[in-house]
């Protein structure tokens, strides 16, 4: 069993290219390919900012996005603070050997284990130590992707967040190797939007620790799996200008809000799962002197997201 161990937090471009090692290793060695993950993250559990920290992929997302790179298994611990006090040593010998028969250890550039564990060189000297074959993975440097992250170096699951709260969902784009989503499920609102010619679906994630983008207009593509429409690009894909803030044009101290405006269409989705990739930010979320100011805002916005794709 070839293996490698982490949180793997929205499986970055990072992360691929370090399980894509990993399959290109058990395929080698006509074994298979073990990725040893956590749930929840170490940081809820044990960290004081827990109630900040927000994910960008959950359980759900994480396994699938795995099992399509061609990952065979994917085992997922708890992370509990009993499991946190367990060392380097430990995990390794009783869970990754142990647990699971692992024979060579595939650590990326910043992995670590263990209450103990210093640094990934660490880390590989006593994986040898146990017997493990070590398989030891780059960088992969963000230098080369067209996002304003590229002065930092290499990519991490914390640029993304950093992007996504900045509303740079393109720049986060690059680093993920794909637009970044939501999934949750459509629910009633206010029903505003539809007096003014905008009808949105709000949603409702299903993972609420999910990192939700800055407040703003964006440009997305919605995937509605339940629903049925014509469509030149997709059997279930269609374009969607997304709102997320606080409606200041309707009055102060309201909840924070994902509504999106599906283009050229018109169906009843209440109850319905709905997908939002963002494509690109059209701008900041600002309050309107009246609805028909807003309204005539959200024509010029829905243009700008009718030339996105």
């Amino acid at each position: 069993m070839v293996v490698a161990t982490g949180f793997f937090d929205g499986v970055h471009l990072g992360h691929r290219f370090l399980i894509e090692r990993l399959t290109n290793e058990a395929r080698l060695r006509g074994t298979q390919s073990l990725i040893v993950t956590f749930w929840p993250h170490p940081r809820n559990v044990l960290q004081n900012d827990a109630r900040d920290f927000r994910l960008l992929s959950s359980m759900q997302e994480k396994k699938a996005l795995l099992l399509e790179m061609g990952v065979d298994r994917v085992e997922v611990l708890d992370f509990t603070r009993a499991f946190s006090t367990m060392t380097m040593r430990e995990y390794i010998r009783q869970v990754l050997i142990g647990r699971f028969g692992a024979k060579c250890l595939v650590l990326g550039y910043d992995n670590r284990m263990g209450c103990d564990c210093r640094d990934s060189s660490e880390l590989a000297d006593i994986a040898r130590e146990e017997g493990l074959e070590v398989v030891r993975v780059g960088v992969l440097k963000s230098g080369s992707l067209e996002c304003r992250d590229a002065q930092a170096g290499f990519i991490s699951s914390t640029r993304i967040r950093n992007a996504l709260a900045e509303g740079r969902v393109e720049d986060a784009a690059a680093m993920l190797g794909r637009p970044y989503s939501l999934h949750g499920v459509v629910v009633s609102g206010n029903r505003l939007g539809r007096t003014i010619g905008f009808p949105t679906a709000n949603m409702q994630l299903y993972e609420p620790l999910k990192a939700i983008p800055a407040p703003g207009v964006y440009a997305v593509s919605v995937n509605i799996p339940s629903a049925w429409s014509e469509r030149p690009f997709g059997s279930n894909d269609y374009l969607g200008m997304c709102n997320i803030g606080y409606r200041p044009t309707v009055g102060v101290g309201n909840a924070l809000t994902i509504e999106t405006h599906i283009l050229d269409f018109d169906e009843d989705i209440y109850g319905l799962d709905i997908h939002i990739h963002f494509l690109k930010r059209i701008r900041e979320e600002r309050k309107f002197d009246s609805l028909a100011a807003l309204a005539d805002q959200l024509k010029t916005d829905r243009e700008q997201v009718r030339n996105t794709r």
